[in-house]
């Protein structure tokens, strides 16, 4: 065997991948490169990101600032209606207070009616200083916020859906219904 005949075989230039071939072809013509397309996606969401967060900043601000209004009213409302659970305990005492004078009149003794009468009016006189006060009913239109009907009658003299007579005396502390008066209403002519 001889060594004559053996050249070697120049050598050809790889194959370049179709991508880089592209950017070459893209950076010799002058066109931005890949990357930098990338860049503007990214600076395009980082953008839309930031909007978002400043949107729900803000919203979060809103709603802060919506609670603290809320709790500054529900404390409010607790101060305001703080003894309603006293109140709705004494109006019962009340009642049978009342129901004692009625009976102390029917029977007559002066002495103590004239008790009975002075107590009443400071019992009163109390209750108003702390903001309630009683529900009219008789002679008005029947209200369901501030009256429970507990029976009708007819009347020739009271027109339907007017109260005729009240059991049980109703009582408001400030603008809140504490009990409902318990009336009985007119359905009219019989």
């Amino acid at each position: 065997m001889s060594n004559q005949n053996l050249k070697p075989e120049p050598k050809t230039p790889a194959p370049a991948e179709p991508s880089a071939q592209a950017a070459e072809a893209a950076a010799a013509a002058g066109a931005p490169e890949a990357p930098a397309t990338e860049n503007g996606a990214e600076e395009t969401q980082l953008q839309a990101d930031m909007e978002r967060f400043r949107d729900l900043a803000m919203r979060t601000q809103a709603d802060f600032e919506n609670y603290r209004k809320r709790a500054i009213r529900e404390k409010e409302e607790a101060v305001k209606y703080a003894n309603a659970a006293l109140i709705e305990r004494l109006i019962p005492l009340l009642d049978n207070f009342e129901l004692g004078l009625q009976a102390a009149r029917a029977e007559g003794s002066q002495g103590v009616i004239v008790g009975f009468e002075m107590v009443a009016k400071q019992f009163q006189e109390f209750l108003a200083s702390c903001g309630v006060e009683a529900v009219e009913a008789e002679g008005k239109p029947f209200d369901p916020n501030f009256h429970e009907a507990v029976g009708h009658e007819a009347s020739d003299t009271v027109a339907e859906g007017i109260v005729i007579r009240q059991l049980r005396k109703g009582y408001k502390l400030r603008d809140r219904l504490i009990r409902a008066a318990n009336v009985f209403v007119s359905k009219g002519k019989a």
